[in-house]
């Protein structure tokens, strides 16, 4: 009887080495902040909820150690098992690395290592896992994306300047990403040959492995254009919209039993429960256990921009139940029309129903949820991230949800609050009705199954997240598309219409 070979780890290296002066920092760039959190921390992220990654080693700016740990404790990080210096190049970065992963291996033994930039946080879990499933094959394997763009090969002619010499076949160029992956032991030989070589420099692992070990074939894994790398201050820019229009798949539907077990007991306080969402998420959960307070204007007289009603709702739950583990609100008015042709009692009413109300609201049940480490659940419409004639206050309230709901969730995050935004496609709801008559049939989302996804999120431990809800698309429920994906897919989308 054969004897099984065991799967070696694998082990993700963040190379967190450079500094900020291409961006005009004075701390390293993988410190600054994007969608409320450091470069780095993204990264981190990506990989800890990596099934395919053990565990990880952070490589990061000599003085700036004690940074990076604390945010793998506060973040709670448990697959980052080192945090070590980086060296004074990214070729001596990576030897310090293998170094430290050769520490405690038994004789033999080798280990999958993926090498990558702290400062790519928009890396895909598809990517990572493609790179893993590689090295089951090769010893080897580069991440690479086809050139949009047409090189040139240029000569500096004196004062003169520069002139084309080549233009290679674009089709054939690719443009190199990370991670890099490697088994460790073909990444730390290709190291030992360099070092004989006097000239030796290199700006990344592959180029060492491909030219010191040329008889080792280094694999393409396709990566994606989101995966960029923050280097220009432009960067910065790009990134920080890219995760503030980065939507994400709403988490897997529990069973019965788990829905029961998981709401039999808890508090559920909605504003906007009247009808539509509101109602069908109270009616959901009451089902399966909760205790729900389904207020509305036209059910228990709440109105959502009157701070002190709201107050009061939320202090009734709380007596009552002794706790509030959810607060929802699906409260909102949708007025159309040209701005200079709307009167300031409009103008006022959507500014106090759409905006205000939302913020007093998280800001009274701030007190309650810190109790109970529950959530906060908020709506946005599809058109959050353009503006459309006739539609400013509603588009521009409803993108104010997304910006409210990713602060809160880093603000409220020492407190175990999370903090969520769900954006509806175009929903069959009584707000829509009045707005636009009826629709044609099966043009709508049902009210129904938005609720049932609210309710998922509910359960789940996501935080700072928009959660697309859409119709069926082949391809998100294939489970291929990437956030960034499903973003680009709802920006077309968002061209007709509203939620």
């Amino acid at each position: 009887m054969s004897q099984r070979i065991a799967k070696p780890r694998t082990t993700a290296v963040i190379l967190a080495g450079g500094t900020g002066q291409r961006v005009g920092l004075s701390i390293p760039k993988q410190l600054l902040k994007i969608a409320g959190k450091a470069v780095i921390e993204h990264t981190l992220a990506t990989f800890e909820k990596a099934d395919s990654i053990d565990d990880i080693i952070v490589l990061m700016a000599p003085g700036y150690v004690a940074d990076i740990e604390k945010i793998v404790a506060k973040a709670g990080f448990t697959k980052v098992k080192k945090v070590i210096e980086g060296g004074n190049t990214r070729n001596e970065t990576t030897e310090r690395a293998i170094e430290a992963l050769g520490e405690g291996l038994a004789a033999g033994e080798d280990l999958n290592v993926l090498f990558h930039d702290a400062v790519r946080p928009l890396l895909s879990q598809r990517v990572i896992d493609d790179c893993v499933a590689a090295l089951d094959r090769y010893q080897a394997v580069d991440v690479a994306i086809p050139s949009a763009d047409t090189i040139i090969v240029t000569r500096t002619h004196g004062e003169d300047g520069e002139f084309i010499t080549e233009i290679p076949d674009r089709s054939r160029l690719r443009r190199g990403q990370t991670p890099q992956a490697f088994k460790l032991s073909t990444i730390k030989r290709a190291y030992e040959v360099a070092a004989g070589d006097p000239n030796f420099q290199a700006t990344d692992d592959c180029s060492v492995v491909l030219k010191y070990l040329p008889d080792v074939p280094i694999h393409v894994v396709a990566g994606d254009e989101y995966n960029m790398k923050v280097t220009q201050p432009v960067d910065v820019f790009i990134a920080d919209k890219l995760f503030q229009l980065a939507s994400t798949a709403a988490p897997e539907q529990n069973g019965e039993d788990a829905y029961r077990e998981l709401l039999t007991g808890k508090t559920a306080v909605i504003f906007g429960g009247s009808y539509g969402i509101g109602k069908d998420i109270a009616e959901l959960a009451e089902s399966y256990g909760a205790t729900v307070y389904a207020l509305g204007r036209s059910t228990t007289g709440t109105h959502v921009e009157n701070p002190e009603e709201v107050d009061d709702a939320l202090s009734k739950a709380y007596a009552e139940t002794g706790r509030i583990d959810y607060v929802v609100n699906t409260a909102g008015v949708l007025r159309i029309g040209k701005l200079a042709e709307t009167d300031n009692a409009t103008i006022e009413e959507a500014l106090k129903v759409n905006y205000l109300a939302p913020v007093q609201i998280a800001r009274s049940s701030y007190k309650y949820l810190a109790e109970t480490n529950g959530q906060l659940l908020l709506y946005t419409s599809s058109s959050y991230t353009r503006g459309r004639a006739e539609y400013s206050l509603y588009s521009s309230t409803k993108a104010a949800m997304v910006n409210l709901t990713q602060a809160l969730s880093d603000e409220w995050a020492g407190d175990s609050i999370r903090v969520n935004c769900i954006n509806p496609e175009r929903t069959a709801t009584p707000m829509r009705t009045k707005a636009f008559g009826q629709e044609p049939a099966g043009s709508l989302l049902s009210s129904e199954a938005v609720a049932r996804t609210s309710l998922d999120v509910l359960l789940s431990e996501l935080t700072g997240h928009v959660i697309d809800v859409r119709q069926q698309d082949p391809t998100a429920a294939a489970g291929q598309a990437s956030g960034f994906e499903q973003a680009l897919a709802s920006v077309l989308d968002r061209q007709d219409g509203v939620a």
